[in-house]
């Protein structure tokens, strides 16, 4: 999930941890418990970039090359060098301990079904903390070249930042690639490199549609927008005919679903080559189209822009002020643990299309787990995050006890899971209409090695610019700016600067 949160006492953390453990699409009746969301990189704090290089711990391209020590797969296993059966067994069966970095709570569930097929291999659980603090603490280990853990949770966005210094083992050799049909396309594609390695395996999702309140659209004669201008037709409709409420909020706050809508729109804005290429298109025509859009509805005043996951954006929800809400996968459990007066009025849909002949989205949370190419158990590490992420009774658990939402295709296809009939949503299939909305997720949307630093700017920018109303298209351009003055301060060579 995007970094994690647990949700059960929402209020008092203000970004949920959504890293991929993006979750949880409705259940009929939730568990009085916490669960865990994936909402990605939402909600951190600003940083500044010398506190992103020195705290953060990201490195400039230069010491990255250094850490690589010019070889990109040096130890780390190529294709061709396959583990045999024999050599993983013997693994498994040698009392080993591994360590295990992540934000999930109550994974020690997951973990027994692991340790009761492999008894000699012990799994040490342990939460590095939750976002920021747990990739700090990653990277603080990773430099000093000491304490960091065999096996770590890792959101889909932060990969290239660990793979970039070459931190992560390639799990090809240990039998990852005979996987790949096993999980939804498109998370394949974020757990890959260029040459066919395989960083990590996928846990959780977080693919976009659009929750909406049934009881105010049937209330004012809107029906249910299937495309953008359909969308914005409906937004003028709504506050016009009540200016107290708007038909959604785009949070300024919310890198996250900006980052998500860009990945439906079919924008690209990052692309790497190499460990020292990369292009930036943050000002494209695809992502101007969308400032474009946006930043009307919000000048207009038909669309709000308030700060999410705040006691008054749960107030809000709660009192109908939204009457749609464009989130993710792990939307619907959340929401009806959250706005627990509204249960029975709200329905799910895809989220609405800038080309209906070919429904796209994109996705916002959602979490892997990775093997630290550190580690001097790569054998059994890479078996336990295989298993973590494959094994049946696992992957239900963390549907039923965390609430995730699926990433593999045995589950989304699962009747006992989408065929689910939860009253929060009037009894509609929730699930379904996800599990239906993650196979059009597109398959070639690439994160930056320097993520915190273009979320910074993002927020100090565009952000701005929508809790300002003022020109978005225009703070386009400031991002695009700020970002790639940033890679080539690190070292990076910017295509098309």
């Amino acid at each position: 999930m995007p970094e994690r949160a647990v949700l059960g006492n929402h209020r008092s953390s203000p970004y949920l941890n959504l890293t991929p453990d993006p979750h949880a699409v409705a259940r009929h009746a939730v568990p009085e418990r916490e669960f865990t969301m994936s909402r990605s990189f939402a909600g951190r704090s600003p940083i500044s970039r010398r506190s992103f290089l020195s705290t953060a711990g990201a490195v400039s391209l230069g010491a990255a090359l250094t850490a690589c020590g010019g070889s990109g797969s040096s130890g780390s296993g190529s294709a061709a060098e396959q583990v045999g059966q024999a050599d993983i067994d013997k693994a498994l069966k040698t009392p080993t301990q591994l360590t295990f970095w992540t934000w999930v709570p109550d994974i020690q569930q997951e973990v027994a079904l692991f340790q009761q097929k492999y008894p000699a291999v012990k799994v040490n659980v342990v939460n590095a903390g939750q976002g920021t603090p747990h990739y700090t603490k990653l990277r603080t280990a990773l430099q000093a070249g000491s304490g960091a853990p065999d096996v770590a949770q890792i959101e889909y966005q932060y990969i290239p930042t660990f793979t970039i210094t070459d931190s992560l083992l390639d799990l090809r050799p240990y039998g990852a690639s005979a996987l790949q049909n096993t999980f939804v396309d498109w998370t394949w594609g974020q757990v890959s490199g260029a040459k066919g390695e395989v960083w990590a395996i996928p846990q959780d999702t977080g693919p976009m549609g659009m929750l909406y309140r049934e009881d105010i659209f049937h209330k004012y004669g809107i029906q249910v927008p299937t495309t953008w201008d359909e969308f914005a037709a409906a937004a003028r409709k709504l506050h016009k005919a009540d200016p107290n409420v708007y038909l959604t909020n785009l949070a300024a706050s919310q890198p996250a679903a900006w980052h998500g809508l860009l990945w439906q729109a079919g924008a690209k804005p990052y692309a790497t080559s190499g460990k020292s290429n990369i292009a930036l298109k943050v000002d494209d025509s695809t992502s101007q189209k969308l400032a474009s859009y946006w930043g009307g509805l919000v000048k207009e005043g038909v669309v709000s822009s308030d700060p999410d996951f705040t006691d008054a954006w749960f107030a809000a929800l709660d009192k109908g002020k939204y009457a749609t809400w464009l989130t993710a996968a792990w939307g619907p459990v959340f929401l009806s643990n959250s706005a627990k007066s509204t249960a029975g009025k709200w329905r799910a849909a895809p989220l609405p299309q800038w080309d209906p002949s070919a429904p796209k989205s994109g996705n916002w949370g959602g979490s892997t787990t990775a093997v630290i190419k550190s580690t001097k158990n790569r054998i059994a590490a890479a078996q336990f995050a295989q298993f973590l992420n494959t094994d049946p009774a696992c992957t239900k658990l963390f549907t039923t006890k965390q609430f995730f939402f699926p990433a593999t295709k045995a589950l989304l296809t699962d009747p006992g899971f989408v065929g689910e009939t939860p009253a929060f949503y009037g009894g509609q299939k929730v699930n379904q209409v996800f599990a239906d909305v993650s196979k059009t997720v597109n398959t070639s949307f690439e994160w930056p090695p320097f993520l915190d630093q273009a979320v910074t700017d993002w927020t100090e920018t565009v952000g701005k610019s929508l809790a300002n109303k003022t020109d978005t298209v225009a703070a386009l351009a400031q991002w695009q700016t700020r970002i790639t003055a940033y890679a080539k301060n690190q070292g990076f060579t910017v295509q098309g600067s």
